[in-house]
Parts: structure tokens; C-alpha cells; sequence
């Protein structure tokens, strides 16, 4: 395997083993599967262009834009969470335009398909920019990372869909402050390796979040069975 075919099957692999794994615990209600890998090609093509086009305005390294932005830490993180998350955002929009989402798992599988996808292209393009390295590295963390940020954001299109919340704001306002942090002391762990712990720790939480959440569909989606089953018969 050459190195080019390893930095590929580094981005793109882990992704579609965890999007396999998310896939199968929508058990009761699963999504037809064109739509999940279209939620996830969409998240590594079409969200990974619009937000490289933006970032590459609002965090020029050359030119005359670069006057007009700071390059802080700081604003490097902000502008990473306030574009990539309504970039990813927009990959969920075909199954819930197409009527495919119902409630709060649909969410969580199509929002894990889309962040996996962006996650896997944003890899593929850290290594071949950094070398194979930075993409085994990579593969380990920020899957699962972007998988929950961009699951929150899905679970709001799911509670829409159902009636239950009346816009999207809230929940993706929590995937890009949590972005925000986790960008931000990514950052910081470059020149001060101690702050390692805190992007440890803030693995740990998005973890759990996207466990609680996962939990939370299934459990929905139990009582929907439930309603059906008393209402209709076995």
C-alpha cells in the first residue's frame, strides 16, 4: 500500500465503520441507506467545499485579506465552528427535505453520516498536506467529534420534523460552541502540550453526548413501537 492509498484508507475508513456501527443501533425504524450515504457523500463534498471556500476568507494566510482578519487563536476556532457546523447542517437537508426523518435516532444516524463525511474529506486533506501520520492521528479523534456535533443538529431537525421544536438555532449554537472549545484548545495543545488533557476530557463529553443521544432515540423509537403495537395490534 503506498502512501497516498494509506491516507485514504486512514480518512475514509474509520468513518464508515463508526457511520456502520450508528447505522445498526436505528434497529426499530432503520433509514433507507441511500439516504444515509447520501448524507455522508454530501458531508465530505459539498459541506467540505462551501466551508473551505469561507474559511479561506475569513482566515487568509496571504493578500491583502489578511489585513482585514486577525489570525488569533481565538478567531481561528470561531471561524472553525461558526462555518463548518451550518456547512455540515446543510448535508442533512436531503433526508429531511425528502421526508426520511421522524424523530430523534433519524437524527442522530443522519447527523453522525454527515459529520463522518466531513470528518473523513478533512482528513484525506490533512494528509496530504501534513503526511500519513497526521491522518492516522486524526482518524482516532475527529470522527467522533464532528459525529457529535453534527448529530446535536440533527436531533433539532428530528424534534422539527416531529413537531416538537420550533427551529434549528439552539442545537446548532451548541454544536459550534462545543466545536469553538474543542478547536480552540487543539490550538493551544500545539505549543503547550499540557492542554492534551483538556481536549481528553472534551473527547470524553462528546462521547457521552452522543450516547445520551443515541440512548434517547432508541428509547423513542421503543415507545413508538409501543403506541403502534396497542393501537393496531402485533
Amino acid at each position: 500500500m503506498n502512501v497516498l492509498a494509506a491516507i485514504v484508507f486512514f480518512a475514509y475508513v474509520p468513518a464508515l465503520i463508526i457511520l456502520w456501527y450508528f447505522y445498526h443501533q436505528d434497529r426499530l425504524e432503520p433509514e433507507p441507506r441511500r439516504y444515509v450515504i447520501g448524507t455522508f457523500i454530501l458531508g465530505a463534498t459539498l459541506s467540505v467545499g462551501i466551508a473551505f471556500i469561507i474559511e479561506s476568507v475569513l482566515t487568509p494566510k496571504w493578500g491583502g485579506m489578511a489585513l482585514l482578519f486577525p489570525g488569533s487563536i481565538t478567531w481561528m476556532a470561531f471561524v472553525a465552528g461558526t462555518v463548518e457546523e451550518p456547512s455540515k447542517a446543510l448535508a442533512i437537508l436531503l433526508p429531511f427535505r425528502r421526508g426520511q426523518m421522524d424523530g430523534i435516532m433519524d437524527g442522530v444516524v443522519y447527523g453522525v453520516a454527515a459529520g463522518l463525511g466531513f470528518a473523513a474529506t478533512e482528513n484525506l486533506l490533512y494528509g496530504l498536506g501534513y503526511g500519513l501520520e497526521t491522518t492516522v492521528l486524526r482518524a482516532f479523534l475527529t470522527p467522533l467529534a464532528h459525529a457529535t456535533w453534527t448529530a446535536i443538529v440533527g436531533v433539532g431537525y428530528g424534534l422539527i420534523s416531529e413537531g416538537r421544536a420550533e427551529g434549528i438555532w439552539s442545537f446548532l449554537t451548541t454544536a459550534m460552541f462545543l466545536h469553538f472549545l474543542w478547536d480552540y484548545f487543539a490550538f493551544l495543545s500545539m505549543t503547550v502540550p499540557a492542554y492534551n488533557v483538556i481536549l481528553i476530557f472534551l473527547l470524553l463529553m462528546n462521547l457521552a453526548i452522543l450516547r445520551y443521544l443515541t440512548l434517547l432515540g432508541i428509547e423513542e423509537d421503543i415507545k413508538k413501537r409501543l403506541y403502534y403495537v396497542f393501537r393496531w395490534g402485533w
